[in-house]
């Protein structure tokens, strides 16, 4: 039965209240699929649950803005915050539960485990922001375990979070589905993103080089191009555009995101640069 999309969104805030849902589902021999979000919902999250109708019976998301995955320097405080205007996105885009865990549910008092994540954690966005994979590690792998779901769904646009999350679970024996999903992006390119709205309307119109470049620079190493030429080319085009600091500009292998010079195997070329208060982050599929 397809779900009430005109309905409110069913709101849950303990393990227990969840569970008690997940299990029913389970018991009548459905599946069920997670999507997971820091909340400022935009259509790529909904494309993250109409893919996730597609992979179980069931979807359900979560929002909950992790500290654990923010330095004290970064936008925590300021991260947007709207639960009412979240919860109406994911009822019409067809979820049926939203669990929207407080802090204290998350790390309750004397909360005291870390997850130290290697491989493809290293380099790329863990150089400028080494706290931030630790942080995710640890809240994915709570949500896998607190919600039971059978299956979820992530995006592209966070490739390195991706592989990271996908050799947690591998090494954890967690047994649930890892999908990715492509980036979702705006008529003229630019990833959707939360922190797109930091942008001004000046920056916001010169934000979508970083993928333009990036795409032409993709095509021109799977051609043969050398890739230190087309890296450094795609670092001048994105500072002419008006970028500030670039963290990074690689290519590295596809799956295990070890740096690598040309495309032999399935490879992507991922980029870290600033364009005034937001920090963007793409990549995109290079295929020799």
């Amino acid at each position: 039965m397809a779900p009430d999309t005109t309905a409110p969104l069913p709101v849950v805030r303990t393990v227990a209240d969840l569970r008690e849902r997940v299990r029913a589902w389970h018991a009548a021999g459905e599946t069920v699929a997670l999507v997971a979000t820091l909340g400022a919902l935009h259509a790529g999250h909904m494309a993250l649950v109409t893919r996730a109708r597609e992979l179980a019976d069931h979807v359900l998301s979560s929002v909950f803005v992790n500290p654990t995955q923010f330095a004290p320097h970064e936008d925590f405080a300021k991260y947007p915050r709207d639960e009412a205007g979240d919860a109406a996105k994911l009822a019409a885009a067809g979820c049926e539960l939203l669990y929207a865990p407080t802090l204290d549910v998350m790390y309750p008092q004397g909360f005291a485990t870390a997850i130290g994540v290697g491989g493809p954690s290293e380099g790329l966005c863990s150089v400028t922001r080494p706290h931030f994979f630790g942080g995710v590690a640890l809240v994915v792998a709570k949500l896998f375990l607190q919600t039971q779901a059978d299956v979820t769904v992530f995006g592209e646009k966070d490739y390195q979070q991706l592989q990271v999350v996908r050799r947690m679970a591998r090494d954890l024996d967690i047994p649930i589905h890892i999908e990715g999903l492509p980036t979702v992006r705006e008529e003229d390119g630019l990833a959707m993103s939360s922190r797109n709205q930091y942008l001004t309307a000046e920056e916001r119109a010169r934000a979508p080089e970083l993928y333009r470049a990036m795409t032409e620079a993709a095509a021109a190493i799977a051609a043969g191009a050398p890739s230190a030429a087309e890296l450094e080319r795609v670092r001048a085009r994105i500072a002419a555009a008006g970028f500030g600091t670039i963290d990074y500009v690689e290519l590295r292998d596809a799956e295990t995101l070890v740096p690598v010079e040309r495309a032999d195997r399935p490879a992507r070329l991922l980029a870290a640069a600033w364009m005034g208060k937001a920090r963007l982050i793409d990549n995109v599929p290079v295929v020799g």
